[in-house]
């Protein structure tokens, strides 16, 4: 018998939670029954065990042929799920451009004990974790990756009162109000402790020693605070914080390199702060606990945390049943001199229940530069929740308070692109050269751009050095898409986010920047690579997310037509349930003109009382395209002050950027043409504003609005103002904004009521320009509804008539008018009265100005 080779295969989830006890795993690859190389791949079943890192993962040894020394063999698991279904699970691909397949490979080598591994997550085995001994113990091990570096040192840094005139370091346990708590910025002169010397593996990851006494209890570095301290490959030293880190003790906006800090966490940037490590596995038991770090005494485990999470309200779990609300954090907390957190945020749970929406959106979260007030889309670590707002346990808190009445959470991502600065975190990590900036995309060697410098091409920005940069149309250089371990650190985020935060689905921003916009910025040629590795990178995201949570809902902002972004991933695509439909909102709101078929919500406002005909057919178009996997919206976070419009922004200065000059207003502003928003001319908005909400909530597409649109909000939000714009939600609500949220609320409820409204189906079957009319059917195999909306400047008091043979022949009855009283309107248009169809036509007894109403078959 042909000796062999012991080969220990090991598939690592990365995540505490057993999420596969229930599968059966097998583990595939290029060897015959002797373990010798073969192209037709032989099988043999897995053991599912506690791995060392924390986490759970399959096991299984192979014996393969000693004459095989020196051959690349192929290798690969499938599960098989108790329903008898069947699925690949290596979501990764080859990190090569003209390969999607998704195999591991490995060479067999000529020692006693070869060990193979693929790790379906990195969230247990890079940062800051606890691990298992092979006695059984559990220690504290701390894991980077930094390929150039010549020396490592884990730095851990004191905690103190800001106030004490020595600064003097002070126990963990010491009680003191958060604002006054400081530490975690070191400068080369200040280094507290002894550092701890890490040891480089084979991979480039430097790791902490095994036998350190002071790691050795994980209690005792439970909440502290810790860098690595970088030698980089020209020599130099640089503090960097942990990416992989769970928690950023900074939660301001400071950076002490640009300006001065006062020792306050409360003013520290993130991004630039001590991580600090934290234990994924428990959380904080209340939300007022005054002190940071919390007592001990104040966690509970996470299992104990989430067993309540349910009640008898359930979640929704298609992308066609949700109703999004999209919510920024930081504009909450109205007359509060901070800004909006996470407590702020349950607080508006119960105005979103009595608004019947079941699905909030939230801005990143992700810990980003600029402070809590900040839109977040610049992140810098993806694993930590930014403290300005709460930080991680609160979310937790957040999360549960909206699965308990049925709200499911959307977290928006930022995979396009880092923290525009990014200093301490991802930029020159461990070399100072650009093209050996680790987590960046750079094309060539530096100096092939030198030349250019002063060439006067029309793409030449900044310095020489960053022509090799990509430019992706986002607001910062392109990540180095190319590399399997940055492509890891976005999709383990994201399963972090799911699996600890029991997150329900994901908002990506700007897809297209990943998988498509990708330029060299020097010469501004496509970067035709960068692209197919962006594409790769979603692929990998789609399919290991429906591979951890399969009912996860994926939502892209992707501007393409690519069939690519919603394919599903058994069948080779990304797996996004829906994209961003940002043509609707151009159409119907705008912030750009297209001769004359102007936007109808600012044309009609424009031209009140001028009897000019509205291109409503121009607007059918997106209104029927809605049914193609659309997210649909009248106003997003970038409608409502960051787009280029017809109105000046009072606050743009001379240095600013040019296109923000002008720029786009919330909805009930551009419903009034701009005009004081008082008497008459707010009732005509409110009413362009049911229309608007009306037609988008009951279209085919899934729809969303940004918070404050449901009461009113006025003021423009816009990135840089979020603090002196703030708007009081619950004051509006009771106030000026009690009509508006009463026709939300109730037609929302109609939609969610109504499998036929959150169908896909849709059928126009009227257009009138001159008369600014359209109408819509929406029905499934038991109900069918009609929808008539109207941009007139007067109602069609004594009927009005619409012919088609695709109406269904019955009668019809009126079921929501938005022009009800009880939504400020004249009452034109009463429910619940027979109004028959031959198949052929309908005579709807009125329909109302700048509205709508809606039928059913009886």
């Amino acid at each position: 018998m042909t000796p062999t080779l012991p080969v220990t295969f090991r598939y690592h989830t990365g995540i505490a939670e057993d999420l596969f006890a229930n599968v059966e795993a097998t583990l595939e690859g290029s060897w015959d029954e002797q373990g010798s190389y073969a192209d037709t791949w032989r099988r043999q079943p897995m053991e599912n065990v506690a791995g060392e890192d924390g986490d759970w993962c399959f096991r299984a040894v192979v014996g393969l042929d000693q004459r095989e020394v020196g051959r690349e063999f192929h290798w690969g698991v499938r599960f098989r799920r108790p329903d008898g279904s069947t699925v690949w699970a290596i979501p990764t691909e080859e990190s090569r451009h003209d390969s999607r397949a998704q195999h591991r490979r490995f060479r067999l080598e000529g020692g006693p004990e070869q060990s193979v591994h693929y790790r379906l997550t990195n969230t247990r085995f890079l940062g800051a974790n606890t691990c298992r001994t092979p006695a059984g113990d559990w220690r504290t091990r701390f894991r980077v990756w930094a390929p150039n570096a010549k020396a490592v040192d884990l730095v851990f840094c004191p905690i103190w009162y800001a106030r004490d005139p020595d600064r003097r370091p002070r126990g963990m346990d010491d009680p003191a109000p958060r604002e006054h708590l400081a530490g975690g910025y070191l400068d080369d002169a200040a280094v507290p402790e002894a550092p701890i010397a890490m040891i480089r593996r084979s991979d480039g990851i430097w790791e902490s020693p095994a036998d350190h006494p002071e790691l050795a209890d994980p209690g005792r570095v439970n909440h502290r605070l810790y860098y690595y301290r970088i030698t980089r490959a020209d020599g130099s030293q640089r503090y960097r914080t942990d990416l992989y880190s769970r928690c950023q003790s900074g939660y301001g906006a400071v950076d002490p390199a640009h300006g001065d800090w006062d020792g306050r966490l409360a003013d520290l940037a993130g991004r630039v702060s001590a991580s600090v490590f934290v234990d994924p596995d428990t959380v904080v038991r209340r939300l007022d606990v005054p002190v940071w770090p919390e007592p001990a005494s104040d966690y509970v485990s996470a299992e104990t945390f989430w067993a309540d999470e349910f009640t008898d309200r359930p979640l929704p779990r298609r992308v066609e049943d949700l109703i999004i609300y999209e919510l920024h954090l930081g504009a909450l907390g109205f007359g509060e001199d901070r800004p909006g957190n996470l407590q702020d945020a349950i607080e508006l749970l119960d105005h979103l229940v009595g608004l019947g929406i079941n699905a909030v959106e939230l801005l990143p979260l992700s810990e980003f530069a600029g402070g809590a007030y900040d839109w977040g889309y610049a992140t810098s670590h993806y694993f930590a929740i930014e403290y300005g707002g709460g930080g991680r346990d609160h979310f937790k808190h957040f999360v549960k308070a909206c699965h308990r009445r049925g709200i499911a959470v959307i977290m928006d991502v930022v995979y396009n692109h880092y923290d525009h600065h990014a200093e301490r975190a991802e930029r020159h990590y461990d070399a100072p050269d650009v093209d050996r900036d680790i987590y960046y995309w750079y094309e060539g060697d530096s100096s092939d751009y030198a030349y250019l410098q002063h060439s006067g091409n029309p793409y030449w920005r900044d310095n020489w050095q960053r022509g090799g940069y990509l430019d992706n149309l986002s607001t910062g250089d392109a990540p180095a898409y190319h590399r399997e371990i940055v492509r890891q650190m976005f999709v383990s985020s994201a399963v972090a986010l799911a699996v600890e935060f029991h997150i329900d689905g994901f908002r990506v921003d700007q897809t297209t920047s990943i998988h498509g916009y990708n330029k060299v910025r020097a010469t501004g040629q496509t970067a035709s690579h960068a692209n197919i590795f962006g594409a790769k990178l979603l692929r990998e995201l789609g399919r290991t997310l429906r591979l951890v949570r399969p009912e996860l809902i994926l939502m892209a902002e992707d501007h393409s037509d690519w069939d690519q972004v919603t394919l599903p991933v058994d069948d080779g695509g990304m797996g996004f349930d829906a994209r961003w439909f940002s043509d609707y909102y151009h159409h119907l709101i705008g912030d750009t003109h297209s001769g004359d078929k102007a936007n109808l919500l600012r044309a009609a406002a424009a031209d009140f009382g001028g009897g000019r005909a509205l291109a409503m057919d121009w607007f059918a178009g997106v209104l029927w395209a809605s049914q193609f996997q659309k997210i649909v919206y009248n106003e997003s976070h970038d409608e409502a002050g960051n787009s280029t419009g017809p109105y000046y922004d009072p606050t743009w200065q001379p240095g600013d950027e040019e296109s923000k000059r002008h720029t786009s207003e919330r909805t009930i502003n551009v419903a009034a043409g701009a005009a004081p928003l008082v008497g008459a001319t707010r009732k005509y908005a409110e009413a362009r504003c049911r229309f608007a909400w009306g037609v988008t909530v009951l279209s085919a597409g899934t729809p969303m609005f940004l918070f404050g649109e449901e009461v009113g909000a006025e003021k423009r939000f816009k990135y840089g103002t979020v603090a002196s714009q703030r708007e009081d939600i619950h004051g509006l609500r009771q106030g000026s904004g009690a009509f508006l949220y009463q026709f939300y609320a109730d037609v929302n409820r109609l939609r969610l009521a109504s499998p036929a409204l959150c169908g896909r189906r849709i059928d126009i079957v009227h257009v009138n320009n001159e008369g600014r009319v359209i109408a819509f059917r929406r029905w499934d195999e038991h109900e069918a509804y009609l929808v008539v909306a109207s941009l007139a400047d007067v109602p069609y008091a004594n009927g009005y008539v619409i012919r088609n043979d695709r109406l269904e022949a019955g009668d019809w009855f009126q079921v929501l008018s938005s022009d009800a009283a009880s939504y400020g309107g004249d009452g034109v248009g009463a429910n619940g009265a027979r109004i028959p169809c031959d198949g052929a036509s309908i005579t709807v007894p009125a329909v109302p100005f700048a509205g709508l109403v809606v039928l059913k078959l009886g």
